[in-house]
C-alpha cells in the first residue's frame, strides 16, 4: 500500500479541504494517507466524517504551521516542527513515499530541498505545472516559478526531467519536448534559449524546437521548458484567463436563456467546460529533481484537488520518476 503524507495545515481553509480530500482518496484509490498537523484540529474535522474511521488515514501530530504571510526562507529555517518539515521528514525516513502541500510554495520548495537534497546531476530542481490543452491531453510546463534565473545547461535539464514525469506519469509514449520562446524560428528568442536549444538537440529527447505562449493550451507539445519568471507568468496569467472566461460564460448564460431546455443543455456544456480547465483534476505541481517525492497544490485547492494531488504523488512514487530521472542524467552526462 502506498502512503502518502498530506500537509494539514497548508491550505487557505485547512484542514477541511484536506481531510476531505484525503477520505477521498483513500476510498478511491486505496491509498494510506498520513494527515499531517495540529492533532486536535484535525482529528475535530475527521470526527465530522464517520465513515473515515473504516479507511487507513492516521493522524500525525505536527505542533508549527508555516502561513501563507511567512517569510518562506527564514520559516523553512526556524519551524522546524511545522507540518511541512514533519511531512517531508516522514519521506526522507521511508514512512511515507510521498508528500503534498498547498502551503507556502517558497517554504515547501525550501523544505524539500533541505530535507530530501538534489538528485545527483541535477543543477535546480523545478517545479513542473500541468496543463490542459485544447487536444484533451495534459502538457508539462517546466519551469513555473522554482528558478527565476537560469543558465542553459538548468533548462535542458528541466526538459528531461519534464519528458520523464510525462512519460512516467501521465503516460505519453513519445512526450514532444518545447522549447518556449517568442517565435518558432531557432534563431529568435533571447540568448538563454538560443544557448539552450544545442543541448536539447543533443538529447536523447523528442525535441521539436521553439514554441510559442499559445502551444501551451494548442497540444502542439507535451513538454515545454522555460525558466521559472516566464513560467510563473504563464501560470498565472492563465489561472486569471480561465477564470474570467468561466465567469463571463456563467454570467452569459444566466443573462440570454429563456427556454429551460436550452438553460440545462448549456449547463451541462458550462459544467463539462469547468471540468475540463478545473486546476483541481491536476492535483498540484510536483517538484522535479529532488530525492524524494514533493506535490505542491494551489493554496486553494479544495478536496478534489487534493484527492488527485495523493493520487499524483502515489503514481510518482510507483513509477520511480526519480531513479529515472538519476539514470538519465547519468546517460546524457556519459554522452556529453
Amino acid at each position: 500500500m502506498v502512503t502518502i503524507a498530506v500537509d494539514a495545515m497548508g491550505g487557505d481553509k485547512a484542514p477541511v479541504p484536506e481531510v476531505e480530500g484525503a477520505i477521498q482518496a483513500a476510498k478511491q484509490f486505496g491509498h494510506r494517507v498520513l494527515l499531517v498537523g495540529d492533532r486536535a484540529a484535525v482529528q475535530r474535522e475527521l470526527d465530522g466524517h464517520p465513515s473515515a474511521k473504516q479507511l487507513p488515514i492516521e493522524i500525525v501530530h505536527a505542533p508549527e504551521r508555516i502561513t501563507m504571510d511567512d517569510h518562506a526562507a527564514k520559516a523553512a529555517r526556524s519551524k522546524r516542527e511545522s507540518s511541512m518539515h514533519v511531512c517531508a521528514r516522514l519521506v526522507s525516513t521511508g514512512k511515507a513515499d510521498g508528500f503534498i502541500s498547498a502551503g507556502n510554495t517558497g517554504a515547501c520548495m525550501a523544505i524539500a530541498k533541505m530535507v530530501f537534497g538534489k538528485l545527483p546531476g541535477v543543477d535546480r530542481p523545478a517545479l513542473s505545472g500541468v496543463f490542459p490543452t485544447i487536444k484533451g491531453t495534459p502538457v508539462v510546463v517546466v519551469d513555473v516559478g522554482a528558478n527565476v534565473d537560469c543558465e542553459p545547461q538548468m533548462l535542458a535539464h528541466f526538459g528531461l526531467m519534464g519528458e520523464v514525469y510525462s512519460r512516467h506519469v501521465l503516460k505519453v509514449k513519445k512526450p514532444r519536448v518545447g522549447l518556449l520562446s517568442i517565435g518558432e524560428e531557432e534563431h529568435k528568442g533571447n540568448a538563454l534559449t538560443r544557448e539552450t536549444t544545442p543541448l536539447l538537440k543533443v538529447m536523447d529527447l523528442n525535441f521539436i524546437g521553439n514554441v510559442e505562449g499559445r502551444d501551451i493550451f494548442s497540444g502542439a507539445a507535451d513538454v515545454i521548458v522555460c525558466d521559472g519568471f516566464v513560467g510563473n507568468v504563464a501560470l498565472k496569467v492563465s489561472e486569471g484567463l480561465v477564470e474570467m472566461i468561466r465567469l463571463m460564460l456563467r454570467e452569459s448564460l444566466e443573462a440570454t436563456l429563456s427556454r429551460k431546455i436550452g438553460y440545462v443543455l448549456s449547463k451541462s456544456a458550462y459544467r463539462d467546460f469547468k471540468k475540463r480547465v478545473d486546476y483541481s483534476e491536476f492535483g498540484g505541481a510536483p517538484l522535479l529533481g529532488v530525492k524524494g517525492v514533493c506535490i505542491i497544490c494551489h493554496g486553494r485547492s479544495d478536496s478534489n484537488a487534493i484527492k488527485n494531488a495523493v493520487r499524483i504523488a502515489a503514481e510518482f512514487a510507483s513509477s520511480k520518476v526519480n531513479q529515472r530521472i538519476e539514470d538519465e542524467l547519468r546517460e546524457y552526462a556519459k554522452a556529453g
